[in-house]
């Protein structure tokens, strides 16, 4: 051992005796002004499920019943939190971090639209920069008391949802899917990256399960036969909820009015995120 050594052994070049190896920790800390209690994670395999309609509708129920919510947008390619919730405004700062907008009834939204200068700009972003930004979201903005934070993940289980696991203190992950059957495949990618970073898994919501007609009150399956009770039964996993094809969910997000949707479909989980 060095007369010198200070016992920091990760950024010591020396080989001795003494030395102690240490497992690589690339967690972040939250910004010294913020608090949040859960932190819960909305993944899917692929894009084009709903996977930001349903991070928007749970921080909206979960709202309702009281719980200062936030949603941190990770989806730096293809950021839809914002116009979903009708934010026209950009975030502010000052020396001591970035300050996330309110929406309308008071979920806090953090959101790379709202830091460029117009909304379609695109974002061209290597791989390390897009991971480097979802990491500032958590450490530089200023999230003040959120009992329950929603995180709004990229599809599939690259750069992104890897830097989420290992950066972000995650309590858990709902996984979003729908009935076609080759999303069943992409689903089990999805399940065992979770897996294997040590992530649990809250249970599965299918997105588009049915569609109920106005004129007879029937169902109709538009995407064929649902595959998310196999998949279920497959991981030891709970499906959490059937989302229907509703064009007024479309309309509402369109408009900027998610927070007045109508329907019950979260309640269960949201009573399961309370326990």
């Amino acid at each position: 051992m060095s007369e010198n050594c200070n016992q920091s052994c990760g950024s010591c070049s020396e080989s001795c005796g003494e030395r102690k190896e240490q497992e690589n920790d690339f967690s972040e800390k939250l910004n010294e002004l913020s608090s949040v209690k859960k932190v819960i994670g909305i993944v899917s395999g692929k894009g084009g499920v709903g996977k930001s309609l349903v991070t928007s509708m749970m921080a909206v129920t979960m709202n309702r019943l009281g719980y200062n919510t936030a949603i941190l947008d990770a989806d730096i390619t293809g950021p839809s939190i914002p116009k979903a919730f009708g934010i026209k405004q950009k975030a502010t700062g000052s020396e001591f971090g970035i300050f996330p907008v309110k929406t309308k009834t008071g979920v806090d939204i953090m959101s790379v639209n709202l830091l460029l200068e117009n909304d379609t700009d695109p974002v061209v972003w290597r791989g390390p920069v897009i991971a480097g930004t979802v990491k500032q979201f958590w450490t530089d903005v200023i999230w003040n008391d959120i009992d329950y934070m929603f995180i709004d993940m990229p599809p599939g289980t690259g750069d992104v949802p890897l830097t989420v696991f290992q950066s972000i203190p995650v309590d858990g992950i709902i996984i979003v899917t729908s009935p076609q059957e080759l999303v069943s495949m992409i689903v089990d990618k999805a399940v065992n990256m979770a897996e294997m970073m040590n992530i649990p898994i809250i249970g599965l919501v299918e997105n588009m399960s049915y569609f109920r007609c106005p004129d007879n009150g029937k169902d109709y399956k538009i995407f064929g036969d649902s595959h998310i009770e196999e998949i279920a039964d497959k991981h030891n996993l709970e499906v959490l909820a059937k989302l229907p094809i509703d064009p007024k969910i479309s309309a509402a997000c369109d408009k900027g009015m998610i927070e007045l949707f109508d329907g019950s479909w979260f309640d269960s989980i949201a009573k399961l995120l309370e326990k």
